[in-house]
């Protein structure tokens, strides 16, 4: 395992009911322990300029008022929840100094290296973030053949209700990940899903990255509006955003 691995990968989203709609597009995640001193290849920083960046401030907390790893261990206590072990964030990182997660991942691991917990941090359009604990309730180790659902609580698509419940996946290898969201309504839904594979981030892959897709969250930011464009043209009736919830985390519910 490296300081700061690169997960060069392909982010599907299909909507599911009467009106239909799916797109896939390529998308670059840094995973990484923030708690480490190690700061990564040349062009990355840690909680400073880089050609490519993560800071504390953007994660583990509101926007712009994130806390890093140190929110994720408060929280980990605040649920009793044993995961003495490393914590690696799984995110896009800042490209050029900006940028936009609609979700990220805390994957928490015991003393022995098995993945325990994961905070699923989701952040919407509009500057709401809401985090959702997963895990299993036996507190057996995250895998591929078990999902772990949750209520949703927080807007994220104008085209999508509040009501319903996301069932989560993890399939975290040592050479890969696969994580799929699958929200699930009476009449439809939505299914996610991130697939990649974990490489030592190279200053050179970088490079390449930011040239083939260059200001990535801006990217990110503009492919959301032009597909929520797509489905207005289809029909989609629009809902206007509510209250976003007081609490900030909450943990999940069943596992199936």
């Amino acid at each position: 395992m490296t300081a700061v691995e690169h997960v060069s990968g392909e982010t599907f989203h299909g909507r599911r009911g009467a009106i239909r709609n799916a797109f896939r597009y390529s998308v670059d995640y840094v995973m990484l322990d923030l708690e480490s001193d190690d700061r990564g290849p040349i062009g990355f920083g840690k909680n400073r300029l880089g050609l490519w960046s993560v800071r504390d401030r953007d994660c583990g907390g509101p926007p712009n008022q994130g806390r890093g790893a140190a929110w994720a261990r408060e929280v980990l206590d605040r649920f009793q929840l044993q995961c003495d072990g490393n914590i690696r964030f799984l995110t896009q990182p800042r490209v050029a100094g900006y940028v936009f997660n609609p979700v990220s991942f805390w994957l928490c691991h015991d003393i022995s290296g098995q993945l325990r917990v994961v905070i699923a941090e989701v952040t919407n359009t509009f500057g709401d973030r809401h985090c959702y604990i997963c895990h299993n309730p036996d507190m057996e180790p995250i895998s591929r053949d078990r999902w772990i659902t949750a209520r949703k609580v927080m807007h994220v698509s104008p085209f999508q209700p509040l009501e319903g419940e996301y069932k989560f996946r993890f399939d975290i290898g040592y050479n890969k990940i696969e994580i799929v969201i699958d929200f699930l309504r009476d009449g439809g839904g939505v299914v996610a899903t991130l697939r990649g594979d974990r490489k030592p981030l190279k200053t050179s892959a970088m490079i390449v990255a930011s040239v083939r897709r260059p200001f990535a969250s801006l990217r990110v930011m503009g492919l959301i509006h032009w597909q929520a464009f797509r489905l207005w043209r289809k029909g989609a009736p629009y809902r206007t955003r509510p209250e976003p919830p007081q609490h900030h985390v909450s943990a999940q519910e069943a596992t199936r």
